[in-house]
């Protein structure tokens, strides 16, 4: 867990989560474990919890919106999503080469890797419901969503 210090009084703990796509794709379509994704995002603005999402999961889900609904929904998703408390990490070229690391070391797709790394970076606990992840072990700390 990292420190943060808040406006008022002293530091308190705080738990950084790394969202898989799966996660915001629970959410936004309402699916049943959009109330345990809200709880987490309620955390973020309490200044309770740190959200992190690699940019190609969010692009993931954007994909998957545009595929499955079109290029209105899509937008419309991507102008809901903004003002959620969710920091969007870059893919830059060390992380894509760790990310590559990652997929090779537990045999993940190299989007969802992205998401695995992320995790292993921040020391954080990811939030999938892909199941895939279970190839990580015990290595990485996973919330479980119900897709």
């Amino acid at each position: 867990m990292e420190e943060r210090t808040p406006g008022r009084g002293g530091a308190r703990p705080v738990k950084t989560y790394v969202f898989d796509a799966g996660a915001l794709l629970c959410f936004l379509q309402g699916k049943p474990s959009a109330a345990k994704v809200g709880e987490l995002l309620k955390q973020a603005v309490e200044g309770r919890a740190e959200i992190l999402m690699a940019a190609v999961n969010f692009g993931e889900v954007y994909g998957v919106i545009l595929r499955e609904r079109g290029p209105d929904a899509a937008v419309t998703a991507l102008s809901a999503l903004r003002p959620l408390p969710i920091r969007l990490v870059d893919a830059t070229p060390e992380r894509c080469l760790r990310a590559a690391e990652v997929k090779t070391k537990y045999r993940l797709c190299y989007v969802d890797s992205f998401a695995a790394q992320l995790a292993l970076e921040n020391k954080a606990t990811l939030v999938a419901s892909d199941s895939d992840f279970r190839k990580l072990g015990h290595g990485v700390a996973v919330v479980w969503l119900k897709g």
